[in-house]
C-alpha cells in the first residue's frame, strides 16, 4: 500500500492516544485496526510462499517487537487452520543507528548470539521501518547498507533462504538498491512514531503510527 506525499492523514480528535503525547504529534498517519489488517495480510502472502519449511524468525529490536509479535501470531493462526504445521522459532537482535531523528554514521548489531539455528533454515527478518531512499547529507546516510550490513552477518550461518518483511518502506530521494521482500506500507519522508516506534524510547506505548511534530521532537530529544 502506498501513502502518497500529499496525504494529509487522520485528524488526532478522530482516535484515542495517550494523553502524555497530546501536543506532540501532527496527525496520525496510520490508525491501528489497518495495521492490523495489513500485518494479517502480510502473513497469508508469507505462508503461501514458505511452502513446508519451518522458518526461523530474526525480530529486529526494540521497534520491530510489536510488528514482529502480531505477524507471527497471525502466521501461528493460519497455520492452525490449515493442512499444513508451520515450526517458527525467534530470536531477535538490536541495531542501534538514531541520535534523535538523524542516522547515524556507523552501525550497531547487538544479541542475537545463537544464530546458528539459522543453518539451513527459512530465516524472515522482521523490520519496522526500512528505508528504501534516503537524503544524502554528512549527517544522514543511507539504511540500505544498513541492511546489507545485516544480512551479510546472517548470511554467515548459511541459511537456506534469507526473507525480510517489514512494516513500513520511507520513500525518499537516494536509491540504495534494496527493497524488502514483504512491506505492509511504503510511506513519504517523515519521521514517524507509535506501535513500538519511539523517539528517544518514546511514544512506543502509541497504537497508531503518527507523525511528530517539532514540540515533541524538542520536549523528548536527548
Amino acid at each position: 500500500i502506498q501513502i502518497s506525499d500529499n496525504w494529509p492523514g487522520y485528524s488526532l480528535d478522530l482516535f484515542t492516544y495517550p494523553q502524555h503525547y497530546y501536543g506532540d504529534l501532527e496527525y496520525v498517519l496510520i490508525p491501528h485496526g489497518i495495521i492490523v489488517d495489513r500485518t494479517e495480510r502480510l502473513a497469508k502472502d508469507i505462508m503461501q510462499d514458505i511452502g513446508d519449511n519451518d522458518i526461523v524468525v530474526l525480530c529486529v529490536l526494540k521497534g520491530g517487537y510489536k510488528f514482529c509479535a502480531d505477524l507471527v501470531e497471525h502466521i501461528k493462526n493460519l497455520s492452525r487452520n490449515s493442512e499444513r504445521f508451520i515450526s517458527m522459532k525467534v530470536d531477535f537482535v538490536r541495531l542501534k543507528s538514531y541520535h534523535n531523528d538523524q542516522s547515524m554514521q556507523d552501525m550497531q548489531i547487538m544479541g542475537g548470539d545463537d544464530l546458528s539455528k539459522l543453518t539451513g533454515k527459512l530465516s524472515f527478518v522482521c523490520f519496522f521501518l526500512f528505508v528504501l531512499f534516503f537524503m544524502f547529507s554528512k549527517d544522514i546516510v543511507g539504511t540500505g547498507r544498513t541492511m546489507k550490513v545485516l544480512l551479510h552477518n546472517i548470511g554467515k550461518y548459511k541459511p537456506k533462504m534469507i526473507k525480510v518483511a517489514s512494516l513500513l518502506v520511507k520513500r525518499t530521494s537516494r536509491p540504495d538498491g534494496y527493497r524488502p521482500d514483504y512491506y505492509g506500507f511504503e510511506i513519504p519522508d517523515l519521521f514517524v512514531v507509535g506501535y513500538a516506534l519511539d523517539y528517544n524510547e518514546h511514544f512506543r506505548d502509541l497504537n497508531h503510527i503518527c507523525v511528530i511534530n517539532d514540540h515533541g521532537k524538542a520536549k523528548y530529544r536527548v
